[in-house]
């Protein structure tokens, strides 16, 4: 039943509500209202909140404490996972290095480790639902990556399924950029943003978009792969095949390339001493290196902002969204970095579409994917629940 939905979702949102404000803001009457919470407290998703004493009903009616969600965040060299109660607050947490190339297997195998842990360790005693995001393509409606450029073994491969069947609850499955906006426009800095570009910098580059307060996905769940737009008609190639993308050119494993050629050809002393003294150089070498004061690391940085901010200011121009939150793992480079996009978007897109555009950085950081994970598992715990 839709009220069942909306009902968990109003109480997930807002907190705990009185029978009659549900009953005013599904527009059923208090009878109904009675009936159906009986219906979801047997079912143990929602209960009284703070029973009162000497036998008297509480007016009130919050979620069951006993409610839990997992968010997996799946990126290229990482896995993070958190489980949430019922309103999404945060149980627990765990993160580690992985490869996504190593095979569906071998990461799945190891998520499922990583829930037993948590669970081991009393952050859950089932779960309700899992939301799962991973860095690629996806078909949402069937729960698989579909033709991943960096993700050998993937394609089609059951993920939502397997879960599904390993932990008996819903699962989705949606791309790691698109998780990320969903966890940053309900409890990050874009929570009034009806139109909204979310992109993530890290290993690769990404975009979620959301259009009239809805996450966009496109047709075939590909929409916001800004990373292989072309923006130069020659080398580098990328890891798609094609040359000159966003993603060669500028994110972190193209900015570690430059790095690491800036410290061999002794242009950035700075860089070069860090090579040597680490024998390699990372992104946060760069910030700390132009932080310093370094004019390589500071170009580098520069460089990948123009190149960014130029692929916005066309989709600012196309699409008019109100925000624009920048995330993921480059956004150490700090300031600099954006300054040199919002310099590049208000310049270049139509003067109307800028005029009031915010372009900030994401307010919940490294938790945005497992919250957005969380978010869209409780969603389809509660649409199953109607």
């Amino acid at each position: 039943m839709d009220f069942h939905r909306r009902m968990l979702r109003l109480l997930r949102d807002e907190g705990p509500l009185s029978r009659a404000d549900l009953g005013n803001r599904l527009n059923l009457s208090r009878p109904r209202v009675m009936a159906e919470l009986d219906r979801l407290m047997a079912g143990e998703l929602v209960r009284e909140a703070d029973p009162s004493r000497g036998g008297r009903r509480s007016p009130f009616v919050e979620l069951h404490p006993g409610l839990r969600f997992a968010g997996v965040d799946l990126g290229i060299t990482s896995i993070d996972v958190e489980i949430t109660d019922g309103r999404l607050e945060p149980v627990a947490a765990y993160s580690e290095a992985a490869d996504i190339r190593s095979g569906p297997q071998a990461v799945l195998s190891r998520v499922g480790d990583i829930l037993a842990k948590l669970r081991a360790e009393g952050a859950y005693q089932r779960l309700h639902g899992i939301g799962i995001g991973v860095p690629g393509p996806v078909s949402f409606r069937d729960g698989v990556p579909v033709s991943p450029p960096i993700m050998p073994g993937w394609d089609r491969y059951p993920v939502r399924r397997l879960l599904a069947h390993e932990h008996n609850c819903p699962v989705v499955v949606d791309n790691d950029v698109n998780i990320m906006a969903v966890g940053e426009r309900y409890g990050g800095v874009a929570r009034s943003a009806e139109s909204l570009l979310f992109v993530k910098l890290g290993s690769g580059v990404g975009c979620g978009i959301f259009l009239g307060g809805e996450l966009y996905r496109g047709s075939d769940g590909c929409a916001g792969d800004i990373g292989h737009i072309q923006v130069q008609p020659h080398d580098p190639v990328c890891t798609c095949g094609s040359i000159g993308c966003l993603e060669a050119l500028f994110s972190g494993i193209a900015l570690e390339r430059e790095a690491t050629s800036a410290a061999r050809s002794g242009s950035s002393p700075a860089l070069a001493r860090r090579l040597a003294l680490q024998g390699s150089v990372s992104a946060k070498d760069v910030a700390e290196c132009a932080a310093g004061g370094d004019a390589v690391s500071l170009q580098l940085i520069r460089e990948g902002g123009r190149r960014l901010g130029g692929v916005l200011a066309g989709l600012v121009s196309f699409i008019n969204p109100s925000m624009i939150v920048i995330g993921g793992g480059l956004t150490g480079l700090g300031s600099v970095l954006l300054a040199e996009i919002r310099s590049v978007v208000y310049r270049r897109s139509l003067p109307l579409a800028t005029g009031n555009l915010p372009v900030v950085l994401s307010e919940l950081g490294t938790r945005a994917g497992v919250a957005g994970a969380s978010f869209l598992a409780s969603d389809l715990a509660f649409e199953e629940a109607s």
